[in-house]
Parts: structure tokens; sequence; C-alpha cells
């Protein structure tokens, strides 16, 4: 098995997503997440200004160039954000006052930031008018996948007819109190057989029992496992960054806001995956591997 995480913010006291980034501690993160059985990641950058996502994604793009390591195991870019949706409970950990609609000429300047290794955009499908962006991303060869959004069914169904293909972090990046049944979580099962699922499996994301019952309904075909990791993973407790923006991390090992209003990101490991898949999920080692190793790939395709 050779887990690749599309999804990764940061890693063993490394923030990708705050300026001065450094070769050592990017190294430093590579080593880290090869020790822990992770193959490879897409390094994920999330919502800021325009010039703050640009000028961090060249900066690693600068420095991967430079370290065969770095090459080896950055497989590509995630930009998540800032197309996504602005209300309360959907916008997440993102800081709203960056949030925007979609725009193509944008979306060309973080491309052109993120040097060719652009894999992943999320952004909010009823924040694209006319899926103009996503069908320009996905035109481009890039994997357009709805996130921190709340979209209508037709909206969502629309959008995968425009080029949308993925949802991130399904069961998150929405309100904790949402209707019964007309809820975002919902629409993107219901389009499984369209969309690549993507579930956080650390127990707190999403509670075991609810992701077993969400993988029943998805099924394991069009599921991938991602840790959404931020740079406090592999660490203890206490305080970190993302993107400039504080992080308590507790005993429990759960990244939260400062007011625990919110999760930010996740401190879950490929190994501690691993665990959870077969004790809490009852996974076998080569499911496991078709949602960390082949569904991943597929999806990016790689």
């Amino acid at each position: 098995m050779k887990p690749l995480d599309l999804q990764v913010n940061g890693y063993a006291g490394t923030d990708f997503n705050r300026d001065g980034l450094t070769a050592e501690a990017l190294h430093h993160a590579c080593t880290c997440l090869l020790e822990d059985g992770c193959d490879s990641i897409l390094a994920t950058f999330i919502t800021d200004d325009l010039d703050a996502m640009s000028r961090r994604m060249a900066r690693l793009v600068e420095l991967r160039a430079q370290d065969s390591l770095a090459q080896e195991v950055i497989a590509g870019i995630h930009i998540e954000g800032p197309f996504i949706n602005p209300e309360k409970g959907y916008v997440g950990a993102h800081p709203p006052q960056h949030v925007k609609p979609a725009g193509i000429e944008d979306a060309k300047r973080l491309l052109d930031a993120a040097g060719g290794l652009a894999r992943i955009v999320t952004l909010a499908p009823e924040c694209d008018e006319r899926f103009r962006v996503t069908e320009f991303l996905a035109n481009d060869g890039v994997t357009v996948s709805a996130g921190h959004c709340n979209p209508q069914l037709d909206v969502l169904r629309a959008a995968t007819e425009h080029g949308l293909k993925m949802f991130t972090h399904v069961g998150n990046g929405c309100p904790m109190l949402m209707h019964r049944h007309g809820n975002i979580i919902h629409r993107a099962l219901s389009l499984r057989d369209r969309l690549w699922l993507c579930f956080i499996p650390d127990g707190v994301h999403i509670e075991f029992f609810a992701l077993l019952n969400y993988l029943r309904v998805a099924g394991l075909e069009k599921t991938i496992f991602v840790t959404d990791a931020i740079s406090a993973a592999r660490l203890g407790p206490g305080k970190y960054t993302l993107a400039g923006w504080d992080i308590v991390i507790g005993e429990d090992l759960v990244a939260r806001s400062p007011d625990g209003s919110h999760f930010v990101g996740s401190t879950v490991t490929i190994p501690r995956i691993l665990s959870n898949g077969q004790q809490h999920l009852g996974l076998s080692k080569d499911e496991l591997k078709l949602l960390l190793d082949t569904n991943p790939r597929k999806a990016i395709g790689l």
C-alpha cells in the first residue's frame, strides 16, 4: 500500500499555509510523512487573500523544485478556497472576509502560482455562476471538488455535468444543525455514482457509527479517506497555527479554534487511519488500500 493523501495542510510542525516556509521545514515534513507510511500528498492551501495564497503556493513550488524528497512526496497541490460559501457553518475554519465568488481570472492566478501542480480545487458550486470556473478548471485537467458549500440538489447535479468530480470531506464544512433530510450531506451521498466522496476517518469529524452508515450508502468504489492534517499532526497537545490562525490541540488530540466552536483540520495520521479502519469500521487491508491508495490516484489521474 502506498497511500496518497489528497488533503494535507501541514505536518509535524510545518504549516504549508504560512509565509516564510523554509527548505528545512518542508524537508522535515516530507521525511515524517514517509516515516508514517504516507507515500505522497497534495499540499493543501486554504482560503486567504489571493496575494497570500499565491505567495505561499509559489514558495512551496520553489522549494519543492530544489528537494528530490519533496518532489517524491508532494504529488501536487489542493487549492481549498477561496471560492466557497461564506455562511456560518459552511465556511468552517476559513476566514470569511477572504471568501469570494468564483472567477476565472482569480482561478488563473492561483493555478499560475501553483506552477502546474494544481490537482484539486475545492469550491462551492452555488458560488460559481453558470459553472464557468468549474468548467474552466476541468478543461485544464484539475479535479474540481465541491466543499464548504450548500447547493440545492439540482445545482449540485448540474455542476457534475460541467466537470465537478468530487466532494471534499463529506460531513464537514457544514453547520452542526441542519434540515434533517434536505441537507448537503444527503445531497452529496445521493450523487455517489457521479462524485468521489472524501471522508476524514478520525472519529471526531464524523463519529465512527455515522461514517459506517455513510460508507454503506456510498460504497467503497468511489470513496476516499483523507487526513486533512495540519501542522500539529504527529505532535502532542499545544497551540499551533494554520494560515496565521491560532489552533488549540487538547489532550484528546483534536484541533479546535481557541473558542472551541469548530474543528480546524485534523491531527490524524495514516497509521491512525489504518488502525481506525480496522478497529472501528471493520475494513480489511485490501479495502483500506482502495480508500487510501487506489481511489485517490484514480480521482486525480495519477
